[in-house]
């Protein structure tokens, strides 16, 4: 019964840190969604802007002129990279919630057989 005690403590602290890893993982997804919302809204800002008008980067306190082929490429790299960072942080979210649900059954069957081993005793117990 010891034992069964002993598994099923350490399957509750598995399933505490794989659910902390799936909260750091859409934490992480939340995260690179605002990033290439961010982005997609520059990349609109660039298609509004007329032939002759200027794009500053901010750099540390300064604004520096910048090509607006050279901006549009940097803006299109970010959200290539967001896209394909999102693609991995959901293919590890579901890797983290598959985890998950097989951790939570091999916790229902060490419940039950904690219940199993340790019921009868305290039914006999009772009875008396």
């Amino acid at each position: 019964m010891a034992e069964v005690q002993a598994r099923l403590q350490s399957l509750s602290e598995d399933y505490t840190k794989l659910q902390q890893e799936l909260q750091a993982a859409v934490q992480s997804q939340q995260k690179l969604e605002a990033q290439g919302q961010e982005n997609t809204n520059v990349q609109k800002e660039f298609e509004r802007l007329k032939d002759g008008e200027s794009i500053y980067k901010l750099v540390g306190p300064v604004l520096l002129k910048q090509d607006k082929v050279e901006a549009e490429s940097t803006v299109n790299g970010r959200l290539e990279f967001i896209g394909k960072e999102l693609e991995r942080t959901e293919n590890q979210i579901k890797e983290i919630q598959d985890k998950l649900e097989k951790k939570k059954g091999e916790i229902i069957q060490a419940q039950a057989g904690l219940q199993a081993g340790g019921g009868a005793p305290g039914k006999v117990a009772a009875k008396g």
